[in-house]
């Protein structure tokens, strides 16, 4: 569903703000995606000068999951990444802010927390999990 409509949940004019939020959201990602990274890469080159055995040194097992952590949040941060990309794919076909489950608008409330939403609050507690 598209609604270029005057007045429509992201009118032509009303198109700008959400791209610039959405931009903002998509800059902060890079930003948070290049730092874990860095931090993952870090983690492997300490452990790589160290003979480690995870079932007897006491730091081998906090170490694994220190690098289990921070790939968990690289893989979370480059999906959210896609997530933003496909907003903004929504947004330039006139469908961004309409809810993928009942067609509705989403409240701009939602998508100012969650710009990249797919759907209203509604269909979203009722998704099953």
């Amino acid at each position: 569903m598209t609604d270029s409509s005057p007045g429509g949940p992201h009118s032509a004019p009303d198109r700008e703000p959400a791209r610039e939020l959405l931009a903002a959201e998509r800059v902060d990602t890079l930003a948070r995606i290049a730092a874990l990274s860095r931090e993952f890469d870090g983690i492997v080159e300490a452990n790589a000068l160290v003979a480690i055995d995870d079932e007897h040194d006491p730091e081998g097992a906090s170490t694994a999951f220190e690098r289990a952590h921070v790939a968990a949040l690289l893989a979370q941060s480059r999906e959210h990444l896609t997530e933003l990309d496909r907003a903004l794919e929504r947004l330039d076909r006139g469908e961004y802010g309409r809810c993928a489950g009942c067609g509705e608008p989403i409240p701009a409330a939602r998508l100012e927390v969650r710009p990249a939403a797919t759907t209203c609050v509604r269909c979203a507690a009722a998704a099953p999990r």
